[in-house]
């Protein structure tokens, strides 16, 4: 088989199959819209614990005793305490892990006959521990419960809202009474609610976010004075008795089936409004929200909810479209505001002639326009641009997510273009603060099917070459949905034992990267992956290292399955691309958790990096291999000679990638040969060479290597990489070489602090900026009066989006940030 090939129909196909963002970003020349502008996500991923909050910890000193403690930050799952009695000294702070801790809520020890005892340090400050308790608890809010014990310890709260749990939901169509519904999927927050009653049907199903001011915990109907009514359209299924029997037997079954009431304390709250009944105004229909039209105020219910109609002229006219509304409600605008923004406002059916005035409108119909200040002020400050990417869902079938693009922007609305939908819809319009529009990426995070353009990007006479024979290809979409039913179905799924749950995979940049990855590029990548899905988290891994390296297409090639191997895995399609190229392998990826840190040590292996390089465990100071020591040379010759077998690739096991036209032992000789010659004319360090350099290794120049060469032995291969070594100039730890005394060696100095960085003040942040490189970038940490702790929370998204620095700069800074946060951890953390 040649090396590359034309792309056929097939091959299109197969690009539609396997959407990638990356990819289309790429070819379309697009960019996402921002996370931050998605509010709504952004709240659902918080870890339920708040700064202030109080709880019961195991005192370190004492394991039998306990103390009233107070969060003084969050990250992830790691909380910042702080005992009370030490006041505002943050000497004593100390970070746990939900997971791990002996952590219990307020009153626990009381409930089971534990002791609470001051600790040593503040033994003095509290005389009298009764008082002081009183005193400290007062108003006091107690971490919740549910997070900190049982099932749903350290878990995400959003993960609470399980299938089966119970729900009210406000009719919003023709009444305000509200009904129970069941949680049939939740899929990021995003909940698929079935009313209670109708548990053999799913025609009267709605997708719903579970923020929605509409949706609300059990009870809350009876608390506000609002009656448990099935709505209209599904009134007449059952008989009164009927409904009133699921009634009593859901109260029954509310325990079971509730859901903690302080999941819903991130809602909007709806504020009070000053509309009256007649009132004109324009609006789009949630249920089409494709034009703007003409409505009119149906209904004031109370001070909060009220019920507009789309205004339909026509005589026989059957339904009208008619809805209920808040003051905050998405899609209603003034008189006129059409006209203002150059948009189009479509007459109402029935109306005579096309050229619409709502100066005549209003005489006609004797109303009033609802005047400036019953509306919402509108901004700008969204984050969202013209032709920026997203995922939105489709209004007209809400199973379905798109993928969308901003066409226009207006004030906070935005009008998007759906791609893929079954049916094609006309341009949306959506408020920036809908709860139906996601950020690039959200549903391949939540596991759930975007529907892909119907016409994949692909130029037919782009040469794609191919790494692997297309026959052996699989579609990722076909193994992903395959691994998902098969844990669906499965008695042992990750649910119930976490048999199928990777832990978290650290990449420790520090560690001997060999020579086929970036030392720069690894030190970018984010500091873990996971936990989750076995096979997602380590696809995730495995791209990212791919990314990393100088050549994509070698490490790809490196880490493919070969066709005699003994299937032990899983097959996953991974991609890269290279100078204009794009390549596809089957990688064998593990499916347990207890297979997971086996399969990371022979990745490794078969890259020539440090086995420690990623795996689950966290290489802080040293690393076990001692990699530190080892040159690029001198790794290889240790790590991939002395081997009598390559670990995870048998002989012969790139014949199909060259088309068997060199022995693969002939070709790693001469690639090492070859690699030594290289470094002789270059004294580049691994991190300042550029892709596609030799340190790459890759085929391209293997090829061009003279025959002669593979006539060395290994004897003098070895001696010429003795001498040649002592010509090299070495820039960091990676390259030192075992004989410092013969080299000159400049290596970044491990920082000391010489005071905890939890404890600085905005002045000792910028002043520890100043003492480096990018003392330019103090004034911003002045101006945001970033502290200590606010420093060490940081990472690089946040500071490229934030302060608004470019990817050179961020990475500066961060890698400063990283030396603060190291020398923390071995310094204080303790």
């Amino acid at each position: 088989m040649n090396g590359e090939q034309y792309d056929a129909d097939a091959g299109s196909s197969m690009e539609e199959m396997e959407f990638n963002w990356d990819e289309y970003l790429e070819d379309t020349g697009a960019t996402a819209a921002p996370h931050g502008s998605f509010k709504h996500v952004d709240t659902s991923l918080q870890n339920g614990f708040a700064p202030g909050m109080k709880l019961e910890v195991a005192v370190k000193s004492d394991q039998n005793t306990y103390w009233v403690a107070t969060i003084i930050t969050t990250c992830g799952q790691l909380l910042l305490l702080r005992y009370d009695g030490y006041g505002e000294d943050r000497k004593a702070d100390f970070w746990c892990d939900i997971m791990t801790a002996d952590l219990h809520p307020i009153g626990w020890c009381e409930q089971n006959k534990m002791i609470l005892k001051v600790p040593e340090g503040i033994k003095d400050k509290i005389p009298n521990q009764e008082e002081f308790l009183q005193r400290a608890l007062r108003g006091a809010c107690s971490a919740p419960a549910n997070l900190l014990e049982g099932l749903h310890r350290g878990k995400n709260p959003l993960d609470l809202i399980a299938p089966g749990s119970r729900l009210e939901l406000q009719n919003t169509r023709d009444s305000l009474e509200a009904w129970i519904v069941t949680v049939v999927e939740n899929v990021g927050g995003r909940l698929k609610l079935r009313y209670e009653g109708l548990e053999d049907s799913d025609q009267f199903d709605q997708w719903i976010f579970y923020l929605d001011p509409f949706l609300h915990q059990v009870g809350w109907a009876a608390q506000h004075g609002y009656s448990l009514q099935p709505p209209l359209a599904i009134r007449s299924l059952k008989s009164e008795a009927e409904w009133q029997e699921i009634l009593k037997k859901v109260k029954e079954e509310e325990e079971e089936s509730s859901v903690p009431t302080d999941l819903f304390k991130d809602k909007p709250v709806i504020g009070v409004h000053s509309f009256s009944e007649g009132m004109k105004l324009e609006a789009v229909d949630p249920l089409a929200p494709f034009v703007i039209s003409p409505a009119t105020v149906l209904k004031v219910y109370n001070e909060k909810y009220f019920m507009i109609e789309i205004d339909d002229l026509r005589p026989e006219r059957t339904a009208s479209q008619s809805y209920v509304c808040h003051v905050n409600s998405a899609g209603i605008f003034p008189v006129q505001w059409s006209l203002k923004n150059g948009l189009h406002l479509s007459p109402p059916p029935g109306y005579p002639g096309q050229d619409f005035d709502w100066a005549d409108y209003l005489k006609q119909c004797g109303a009033e326009a609802a005047p400036q200040s019953c509306f919402p002020l509108l901004t700008s400050d969204h984050g969202f641009k013209e032709n920026m990417k997203l995922e939105a869902v489709n209004p007209v079938d809400p199973e379905e997510v798109c993928i969308a693009t901003v066409t226009k922007l207006k004030d906070s609305y935005l009008w998007l273009q759906l791609e893929g939908s079954k049916k094609p819809v006309p341009d949306c319009i959506v408020s920036v603060e809908s709860m139906n529009i996601f950020p690039v990426g959200w549903c391949e995070t939540n596991g759930y099917q975007l529907r892909p353009p119907r016409k994949a990007i692909v130029n037919k006479q782009k040469k794609i070459a191919v790494v692997q024979p297309e026959k052996q290809i699989l579609s990722s979409r076909t193994v992903h949905d395959g691994l998902k039913n098969q844990e669906l179905n499965s008695s042992d799924s990750v649910v119930i034992n976490g048999k199928y749950c990777c832990p978290k995979i650290y990449f420790n940049h520090r560690c001997f990267s060999g020579p086929y990855l970036n030392k720069g590029r690894i030190a970018e990548l984010p500091q873990s992956v996971g936990p989750g899905n076995c096979v997602l988290v380590l696809k995730e891994v495995l791209t990212l290292l791919i990314n990393a390296a100088y050549k994509p297409s070698r490490v790809l090639r490196e880490l493919q399955l070969d066709e005699e191997a003994a299937w032990h895995g899983h097959g996953e399609t991974l991609k890269a691309k290279y100078k204009g190229k794009s390549y596809r392998a089957t990688v064998e990826v593990v499916r347990t958790a207890d297979r997971v840190a086996e399969f990371c040590r022979k990745t490794c292996i078969k890259l020539e990096c440090c086995p420690n390089l990623f795996g689950p465990q966290m290489v802080l100071d040293k690393c076990s291999e001692n990699c530190s020591v080892l040159t690029k040379t001198k790794y290889t010759h240790y790590y991939g000679k002395r081997r009598n077998k390559r670990i995870g690739r048998p002989p012969g096991g790139h014949s199909n990638l060259e088309g068997a036209m060199k022995k693969p032992n002939k070709r790693r000789k001469r690639r090492k040969h070859f690699f030594v010659h290289k470094k002789k004319r270059s004294s580049a360090s691994v991190d300042n060479t550029p892709a596609g350099s030799p340190q790459g290794s890759g085929a391209e120049e293997e090829d061009d290597q003279d025959e002669s060469e593979l006539s060395h032995s290994l004897a003098q291969d070895r001696d010429k990489r003795k001498r040649k070594l002592r010509t090299f100039s070495f820039s960091d730890d990676e390259n030192k070489p075992p004989s410092p005394k013969d080299i000159k060696v400049e290596v970044a100095e491990k920082l000391h602090l010489d005071s905890n960085p939890l404890e600085w003040t905005v002045a000792d942040v910028v002043r520890f900026l100043k003492s480096t490189d990018c003392a330019p970038l103090a004034r911003i940490f002045l101006d945001q009066e970033i502290d200590g702790q606010a420093l060490l929370l940081l990472t690089l998204p946040t500071v490229q989006e934030c302060m608004d620095l470019k990817l050179g700069p961020a990475i500066k800074l961060c890698h400063h940030i990283e030396r603060v946060k190291l020398a923390f951890y071995q310094q204080f953390a303790n």
